[in-house]
């Protein structure tokens, strides 16, 4: 797009796993761009990178344009998702996506030089948005006249310098429902251990915070004052997060006074806890340890939630363990009423800097005062540690010892 030339075509596209934002993204970009650039023509790419490459694309017509709104109050994305590198030239190839000795990259500037597009919305984690960096910076080198600017979302709130992510305030709050009707399964038999597996490859931040709103849960409840429907046996007995370390023995200990005393024991554990001891222990097995095209080990088929279970059931005593996961109920929800105001600011500034010809996130930069901006896509990462020590949640794991 030439300097001072208005944008003919906005393209759409959602990628990654599923967050809590991205229909209501949708939404908020065909919104704002119905109510400042009517007269631009929008089309998304199926899911994600994949129907950009293979051409696969909706336009969005004036009916649509005109009740975009109501795509915030549903989960998933109206446009769909799938996970691609466009830098992993073998996967592309083994899926079809490309054909023997094509470049991705370049497949996908060819896709979008005839679609017309001007503008490209990525709206995805730390791998959509560093795919979405590496298509810019090729589409800058090789006279490709196209602005690129991302949307940030994922459940881990680990993308790098974001400050909230969008979809992860939503997706804590429903893992919190989630266990909430999981936890009462305590009731169900004597000495039982529950863990409640949530997702966070690398970062605990969603754990945290869905033990959070469940323990604040349990705060608010209106309990009947009955040894058998008591607090302590619906709340939260511990939380494992990958950044902070726990000796096994010293919380079995802990945890099977607690299984004495309630007759229950309820675990928050993410995902990504434990999960090098886990992988050690496969590899010294000779093991094969499934990874996804992004070279991340496939979590579902390693299932850290039953590895800690069998290293605490025996040591404190539990009769039965259950074993469940809220990832993807807590991230097919549609997003709620904070991320959704932070979904339309973000998705205002976004289109606000496509128009203007800046390429980048359209993000909170922790580094930089948590100003809403267009951060650069070179500075976007992922693996983004959570903060074990931030206030609110030594103060949540203080009440959970006070009991």
């Amino acid at each position: 797009m030439m300097a001072n030339e208005k944008p003919k075509t906005v393209a759409l596209l959602t990628a990654g796993g599923l967050a809590p934002c991205l229909s209501s993204a949708v939404g908020g970009l065909i919104e704002r761009y119905t109510e400042v650039a009517p007269d631009i023509r929008i089309i998304a790419y199926r899911n994600g990178y994949a129907g950009l490459l293979t051409g696969d694309r909706a336009e969005v017509p004036d009916h649509v344009r005109n009740n975009a709104g109501r795509l915030h109050a549903f989960g998933g994305s109206p446009i769909g998702n799938s996970r691609v590198k466009l830098t992993n030239v073998e996967d592309c190839v083994k899926r079809g996506l490309v054909g023997e000795g094509q470049n991705p990259l370049h497949v996908a500037a060819e896709q979008l030089t005839r679609d017309g597009v001007d503008i490209l919305h990525t709206i995805g984690g730390d791998d959509t948005n560093t795919a979405a960096a590496d298509l810019a910076k090729y589409l800058d080198e090789n006279g490709y006249p196209l602005t690129v600017v991302g949307l940030p979302k994922t459940i881990d709130n680990d993308v790098i310098p974001i400050t909230q992510s969008l979809g992860a305030w939503t997706a804590a709050e429903q893992g919190a429902v989630f266990a909430r009707n999981v936890i009462a399964e305590h009731t169900a038999n004597p000495r039982m251990l529950i863990v409640h597996e949530v997702m966070g490859r690398n970062c605990g931040w969603l754990t945290a915070a869905t033990a959070r709103e469940h323990h604040q849960w349990v705060k608010n409840a209106q309990f009947a004052e009955w040894e058998e429907n008591a607090a302590a046996r619906w709340d939260v007995h511990g939380v494992y997060v990958p950044e902070r370390s726990f000796d096994i023995a010293q919380e079995a200990s802990r945890l099977r006074e607690i299984m004495d005393q309630n007759d229950g024991v309820n675990l928050f554990i993410s995902e990504g806890a434990g999960l090098s001891e886990i992988v050690a222990a496969m590899e010294a097995a000779g093991e094969t340890v499934p990874r996804d095209p992004f070279g991340h080990v496939q979590l579902d088929k390693v299932n850290p939630g039953q590895w800690f279970a069998k290293q605490f059931a025996a040591q404190i005593g539990a009769e039965k363990v259950l074993v469940q996961k809220s990832g993807y109920f807590a991230r097919s929800a549609p997003a709620n009423e904070a991320d959704q105001a932070l979904i339309q600011k973000c998705t205002e500034h976004a289109v606000d800097a496509a128009i203007k010809g800046e390429s980048g996130v359209a993000g909170q930069d922790e580094e930089r005062g948590d100003v809403l901006r267009t951060i650069e896509f070179e500075r976007i990462k992922g693996g983004k540690a959570f903060n074990p020590n931030v206030a609110w949640f030594t103060e949540l794991l203080a009440e959970l010892e006070q009991g």
